[in-house]
């Protein structure tokens, strides 16, 4: 509103506030790790909207806390949290960062709630698909579009679907000239704006409009207000 973001109600699109308030811990301690670790005001806009949004969607919380570049160090109070927030942004500055705060090691003995969008879920996968997305990037032959995770997950997510169909990136189509082309030999999971994946206990389950881009082919293989198991 007026050029500033504020918080707003969780989306309760395919049951996803449901979700969340199924396994949230009353006054949980909440710590996100920035997309974007090194631009302060998207990372203090994020959690003015985060505490907002928690208060909103009746999700009561002790503590909420940005782990950027500015405090990195307080990835070692990881242990204290109950809710693990991984924020949108860019996924191999993201996944640099998370490399350097030794996220991935830190979670192996670490028990509790992550919840994660945009590039944040694309970095939970064993092997990242970082899909060329800044100006440079597609036609960048040193680009690394598979880069390491965190290992949570064997799905590659590709987030946003519907609003980047028609996208152009360096003079080519982002999804029929790039991201088929990167799907030979790998399956991509395209998720459209409320749609999302849980996983538990070594089962993964899609939410909603969903998609899988394969082998250069793309087929619908779940619709809104339904469930598939991947």
């Amino acid at each position: 509103m007026d050029g500033k973001r504020l918080p707003a109600k969780l989306p309760e699109t395919n049951g996803l506030l449901k979700s969340i308030k199924d396994v949230w811990k009353n006054d949980s301690n909440v710590m996100i790790i920035s997309g974007s670790p090194e631009y302060y005001d998207i990372n203090d806009s994020v959690l003015f909207c985060l505490k907002g949004a928690f208060s909103l969607s009746e999700l009561s919380t002790s503590e909420v806390l940005m782990c950027d570049e500015r405090n990195k160090e307080i990835i070692e109070r990881l242990v204290e949290m109950d809710v693990l927030i991984l924020a949108g942004g860019h996924v191999p500055t993201q996944n640099n960062f998370m490399k350097t705060i030794g996220l991935k090691e830190r979670l192996q003995a670490w028990d509790g709630l992550l919840i994660a969008w945009s590039a944040g879920s694309m970095n939970c996968a064993e092997m990242v698909y970082a899909g060329p997305e800044l100006p440079g990037e597609a036609i960048d032959p040193n680009y690394q579009r598979w880069i390491s995770g965190l290992g949570i997950t064997k799905t590659n997510i590709f987030p946003h679907f519907e609003a980047l169909r028609d996208e152009m990136l360096d003079g080519m189509r982002l999804i029929e000239d790039i991201t088929y082309s990167d799907s030979m030999g790998h399956e991509i999971i395209a998720l459209n704006n409320g749609s999302f994946i849980v996983a538990d206990n070594g089962t993964e389950t899609i939410y909603g409009e969903a998609y899988s881009i394969k082998n250069g082919e793309q087929k619908q293989i779940c619709t809104n207000d339904k469930w598939i198991r991947l």
